[in-house]
């Protein structure tokens, strides 16, 4: 059905699709809902959708998945989600590779087509209103690192034409514009990752420095002359790991417009199981550290929720355990982690968030804006 060595050195989104996510009823202790939400702008900024594997599956599974994922689309609520359309965490630098991305992101483009009742290309920022008015999922290109450039910046307006409106300038490793966050020397941006920057900047698009080491993290965003993402992260103040971030680059985000999204894995706490009130401890450090108008959330997740069958936990407790021997979590991690929020595990945890925020007294107006009004800010600062 796909390369599960792809999904283990990738972010984890597909490994969830091995057992075709199927919407899972809301429990009694779920919290309310939030009112407001179903008019609100929601985006995660490292989303995922499955919808590609259904061609390589039989057609009976192929249509279940299919009919999963749409209804669980429908049911999030959710106006976007920052979708990644190339491999990240390897070294694709050759042609073929340059020719599979285009391929991919074609390949991405006829699907949103097919199901355009449900989704929508989200090439510029009037879309996303578009999406929110129509009830529909705005589907935002990006790739997690730099490799399918390659060493040639002027790839960066053809990928542009082709839909990528995000570009995420490392993944876990080292790449030819900086250190990801695993890597031990906690190397900077370099020359061409100067270049790059500036290249993206004047291409209107996003420049996303999630994934980066503490270095090229800070000099991502001091390179950038536009607002940034760090689409998908942790508070390092909460959780010292590497792939979270240090209150002085989430101010230094902040100072020059940015947002970072709140993450869904297991970096939210370096012991067991991130829950809900994790994420939300996350996001209120956030909020104290860098004002409510740079958070937001990237969930690093699916939008269907998942079914914890056998099959499931059998194939999950393999995926953690890799996670760990590739150093992507930390020695020590239990195999009984998952890389979603238990608690949070429907298709609306948007909304079951937003609800738990205005619990703890969080105002209207800044809940939509950490929801999705944050990223929306950026978007449109960028995009123009």
């Amino acid at each position: 059905m796909y390369r599960r060595r792809d999904v283990l050195i990738g972010s984890g989104l597909a490994a969830l699709a091995a057992c075709a996510p199927k919407l899972v009823s809301r429990g009694a202790t779920t919290p309310a809902p939030w009112p407001p939400y179903r008019d609100a702008m929601a985006i995660d900024c490292a989303g995922g959708l499955y919808l590609q594997y259904a061609n390589d599956m039989p057609p009976q599974e192929a249509a279940a998945l299919v009919a999963s994922e749409l209804a669980g689309v429908r049911a999030s609520g959710l106006t976007a989600i920052v979708l990644t359309v190339a491999p990240q965490g390897q070294f694709w630098l050759d042609d073929a590779a340059f020719v599979k991305n285009q391929r991919d992101m074609i390949a991405w483009r006829e699907l949103i087509t097919r199901h355009a009742d449900t989704l929508m290309l989200v090439e510029q920022a009037a879309d996303l209103e578009t999406a929110r008015r129509t009830h529909r999922l705005g589907v935002v290109f990006t790739f997690q690192g730099t490799e399918p450039l390659g060493e040639d910046i002027e790839r960066i307006a053809l990928f542009r034409d082709l839909g990528v409106r995000v570009v995420q300038l490392t993944h876990n490793r080292h790449n030819l514009v900086g250190d990801g966050s695993t890597e031990l020397g906690n190397a900077g941006l370099s020359n061409y990752g100067h270049d790059v920057v500036a290249a993206l900047n004047a291409a209107k698009i996003v420049v996303d420095v999630a994934h980066g080491s503490q270095r090229t993290t800070r000099e991502g965003i001091l390179a950038s002359k536009a607002p940034m993402l760090i689409s998908h992260t942790g508070c390092r103040a909460l959780a010292d790991l590497p792939r979270n971030t240090g209150d002085a680059e989430l101010r230094l985000l902040a100072d020059r417009g940015g947002m970072a999204g709140m993450i869904f894995w297991p970096y939210l706490r370096t012991d067991t199981q991130p829950m809900a009130i994790d994420v939300v401890r996350h996001v209120e450090h956030a909020i104290n550290v860098c004002g409510e108008d740079h958070v937001g959330l990237g969930t690093d997740s699916g939008v269907a929720p998942v079914e914890r069958t056998p099959e499931f936990e059998k194939s999950n407790r393999e995926f953690i355990v890799d996670l760990v021997a590739q150093k992507i979590l930390t020695p020590g991690r239990p195999p009984d982690l998952y890389t979603f929020i238990p608690d949070l595990n429907v298709a609306n945890r948007f909304e079951l968030l937003g609800g738990l925020l205005a619990a703890r007294g969080h105002s209207a107006t800044r809940i939509a804006k950490i929801l999705g009004g944050n990223a929306a800010r950026v978007m449109r600062d960028v995009w123009g």
